[in-house]
């Protein structure tokens, strides 16, 4: 029997721990790698190519969201499945956009992730119960409002990434270090971030974060 190779991207130890004894169960199925943040998550899919990435959203330095844009670019084999906390319809939504093919909620995780998995492995999708209800509410309701185009959502995903440092309180040069490139790029960036967004402070760029769900509150 072939091995599944899959990977754990949260940044609780304890959920980590969990999830893997339970994929562990299944015959074949083997955890090659548990990481605390999206962007460990990225660089470890793109040098391991697993089979499969299980992301939480909300993680430190990169969330899961970004992190799996970044999987799929470079590790076009690996299916992504988000297991989270979150059930916003926006917000599943962007997982879809950025190239997951499965949501689960945590809350769910017992009944459904076995199953998540196997039909991500089987090239399916895969969307909990209560994920699937939101989508269809908002197919629903879509058809009745006009639906606004975020700004944020014309933000790209090295734009992202430097809007989650700078809203985890991360200075310039701090910012340049974990993604190693100059201080003067990131002031770059950052600069051009502000003017798409029209935000004039740190202090509504970290409020932009918290509501669009780039950091926790």
């Amino acid at each position: 029997m072939q091995t599944v190779s899959i990977l754990i991207a949260d940044d609780h130890s304890v959920v980590r721990r969990g999830l893997r004894a339970l994929l562990e169960t299944q015959q074949g199925w083997k955890v090659i790698s548990e990481v605390s943040n999206g962007r460990e998550a990225a660089e470890k899919c793109a040098k391991l190519l697993p089979d499969l990435a299980i992301l939480d959203i909300s993680m430190p330095d990169l969330n899961g969201l970004d992190a799996a844009a970044l999987i799929t670019k470079s590790s076009s084999r690996t299916k992504i499945l988000v297991l989270t906390m979150h059930s916003d319809e926006e917000l599943i939504r962007k997982t879809i956009r950025a190239g997951a093919r499965g949501y689960v909620l945590k809350s769910d995780a017992e009944r459904d992730l076995i199953t998540a998995v196997d039909a991500l492995l089987q090239g399916k999708t895969f969307f909990t119960a209560a994920a699937s209800e939101v989508l269809l509410a908002g197919m629903s309701e879509s058809g009745r409002r006009k639906v606004e185009v975020e700004p944020g959502a014309r933000l790209s995903v090295r734009e992202r990434e430097i809007v989650q440092l700078l809203a985890e309180g991360r200075s310039n040069k701090e910012v340049a270090a974990v993604l190693n490139v100059s201080t003067r790029t990131v002031e770059s960036h950052r600069a051009k971030i502000m003017r798409k967004l029209k935000l004039y402070s740190l202090g509504e760029l970290v409020r932009y974060a918290v509501r669009n769900k780039i950091v926790q509150a």
